[in-house]
């Protein structure tokens, strides 16, 4: 499929897709956001068995297009319901492990479409900002629930309320990210994990990731219900039998995400 506002492509097992409207500091449309959508359930059909999210240009986004296709609706949250809302749902919903690779800008709904990866590799020089507040907005694309589940109310409510930006270092520091690494590092970093994760078994790192998320607003009990039916899945999968037997074997496991 062609797309207009992003590039994709496939190496190693990893789905690469890059935002492009580097012109416009990547700050996301509507098209944009189901053209991510759209790449995001295809990869596994093209033989991908993770995913890497970056950007061209000088920073990752600038978060939402405040002047395109004429500029926001009267009714800001409209554009949530018909447009981010349903896109948010369906990029979270991948069961393929997601990295992102942040540099420069990490802003607005641009920071809650990072921060939904799994692991986020930022360069030291990058930053995050909850711009929303500046313009007389609140956080949106999952920002407000993400946030706190991520780092607490008291640093949440910081970023949200305050809309100061935040140094990729101190994200790390904080726990919002994976990690910060040198900026001529960073490609050569987000790419080594998503394609460790590739080769890793895939059913179970789905599974786990489903987990993580369901029982954010589950009891303990119900997350042990969660974990015994995850864990029928992946004991039935060809990746377990294959650990198993690389186990016995004492060799490496060469586990194909089945």
């Amino acid at each position: 499929m062609t797309y207009q506002t992003i590039l994709t492509s496939v190496s190693d097992g990893v789905g690469i897709l890059s935002l492009n409207r580097p012109e416009r500091l990547n700050a996301l449309t509507p098209q944009m956001f189901y053209e991510i959508a759209d790449a995001i359930e295809a990869f596994p059909g093209q033989g991908a068995r993770a995913i890497l999210i970056k950007a061209e240009g000088k920073g990752f986004c600038s978060g939402t297009d405040l002047q395109a296709e004429g500029g926001l609706p009267d009714d800001v949250g409209e554009i949530l319901e018909k447009d981010y809302n349903p896109c948010m749902e369906r990029y979270v919903a991948s069961t393929l492990p997601m990295v992102a690779q942040v540099h420069g800008a990490c802003a607005g709904i641009g920071a809650s479409l990072a921060l939904a990866c799994d692991f986020v590799v930022a360069a030291q020089s990058a930053y995050f900002l909850q711009a929303f507040v500046n313009i007389g907005l609140v956080p949106d694309g999952g920002a407000t629930w993400t946030l706190p589940r991520l780092i607490g109310k008291a640093r949440a409510t910081e970023l949200m309320m305050l809309g100061e930006r935040l140094p990729a270092a101190k994200a790390a520091d904080w726990g919002l990210i994976y990690k910060a690494v040198e900026d001529a590092a960073l490609a050569d970093e987000a790419m080594a994990l998503a394609t460790r994760l590739a080769a890793m078994p895939t059913v179970a790192l789905g599974l786990i990731r489903k987990g993580i998320a369901e029982t954010q607003t589950s009891s303990f009990s119900q997350g042990l219900a969660l974990e015994r039916a995850h864990q029928r899945e992946a004991g039935r999968s060809a990746d377990f039998k294959e650990g198993v037997q690389a186990f016995l074997a004492k060799r490496p496991a060469k586990f194909e995400g089945k």
